[in-house]
């Protein structure tokens, strides 16, 4: 009869078995759990009904349009004021086919409901869902804003022009009432022919100033430069400084020049710019007395040219250069007032500006900076020339 084999020995890495008490406990514990689970789902998709309740409410009270879209563009959901502005039946549209209504305006980022005078006009704001699966488009109607803004525009162009007007009509007053005076004077039979000779003189000299405001006025309206031509700069400085010399010679002023540009060149109107310089030069000779000096120079600075115009004269106070180049400002009995005004509009037609540098008793200078010309910009009006 064969020997009997012991049962196998219980591995240490088997799990003990576990007996009913011990399962059903188990099961008690995972049923608890569950419950718990199932509680917390079911709060949690109340908080997300709730959730989304107020964003619909939210949405829908948003004076803003909203349109919601996916990565394809395709429209998902809009509120009411969306719906106000692009029309009903939005939803699965794709965004492209809606923005077919929208006209783009001068404004970058704003556009008008249709090309008709009058429509709408709205700002747009797209950006990306943090999520990445799509984009948020938001529509502000601003047409009050912008009728607004146009009336506020309009309302400060009247005031500039009422005060230009009754700056000019003050400028023209006193010289043509002299001018009147002494046209008058001619009429007297008993005057001599040397004083008639000298009155009108006179009279003609109100005139010309009368001439030289006006236009001066008309070039102050146009505001920029209308001819387009490439010169060289170290040219105009020459024809500057023959210009100037003998007038500085004739006030007993040391007039010096330097232009270190070379061959570069500027694109605009050379008799513009030829102009406002030579008023800066003009303005620096009249502000010194005998025996004091002038200077210009040219240098090159980055993609610009740097004019300077500089004095030993008196200087200019603080206070008044503030007021330097508002139209009619002058501290000259016979200046117009509207040179420097001119040279700053004529700077800001080419693309560049005009400051001052000045202290009492220290002198001034006056800097004109101006972008270079480009090679493409004299190859492109040669062109031109040639094709006329």
């Amino acid at each position: 009869m064969p020997a009997e084999t012991a049962p196998p020995a219980p591995s240490a890495d088997a799990a003990p078995r576990m007996d009913a008490a011990q399962l059903a406990e188990a099961f008690a514990l995972f049923s608890r759990a569950s419950e718990e689970l199932s509680t917390a789902y079911n709060a949690l998709q109340g908080q997300v009904s709730q959730l989304t309740e107020r964003l619909s409410v939210l949405m829908g009270a948003l004076p803003a349009g909203v349109v919601v879209l996916d990565q394809l563009g395709r429209i998902l959901q809009v509120n009411r004021a969306a719906e106000e502005l692009l029309g009903a039946a939005l939803e699965g549209r794709t965004w492209s086919e809606v923005a077919r209504s929208l006209a783009a305006t001068e404004t970058p980022g704003e556009a008008t409901l249709g090309a008709e005078p009058g429509a709408r006009r709205v700002s747009l704001t797209d950006a990306a869902l943090e999520s990445g699966e799509g984009r948020i488009v938001l529509l502000h109607d601003i047409t009050d804003t912008h009728r607004m803004r146009l009336q506020a525009e309009r309302h400060e162009r009247l005031a500039a022009m009422g005060e230009m007007v009754a700056g000019l009509a003050h400028q023209l007053r006193t010289p043509l009432a002299a001018a009147l005076l002494y046209t008058g004077n001619l009429r007297q039979p008993e005057l001599a022919p040397a004083d008639r000779a000298r009155v009108a003189d006179r009279a003609i000299e109100r005139l010309r100033y009368l001439e030289r405001l006006i236009r001066d006025m008309l070039l102050f309206a146009r505001g920029d430069s209308l001819g387009r031509e490439r010169f060289g700069i170290c040219e105009l400085v020459a024809e500057l400084v023959h210009t100037l010399d003998p007038l500085a010679r004739a006030r007993q002023i040391e007039f010096s020049s330097d232009c270190g540009c070379g061959e570069l060149a500027l694109m605009g109107d050379r008799k513009a710019l030829g102009g406002a310089i030579t008023n800066l030069l003009e303005n620096a000779i009249q502000a010194c007395d005998a025996g004091g000096r002038v200077a210009l120079t040219a240098v090159q600075d980055g993609e610009s040219v740097v004019f300077r115009v500089s004095d030993s004269g008196r200087g200019i106070d603080p206070a008044q250069q503030a007021r330097l180049f508002e139209p009619f400002f002058t501290t000259r009995a016979e200046g117009t007032g509207l040179g420097l005004a001119i040279a700053r509009g004529v700077a800001r037609g080419h693309g560049g500006e005009i400051t001052v540098e000045s202290a009492p008793g220290a002198g001034s200078t006056f800097v004109l900076v101006l972008p270079l010309a480009g090679p493409e910009q004299g190859d492109t009006q040669q062109a031109g020339k040639e094709a006329t």
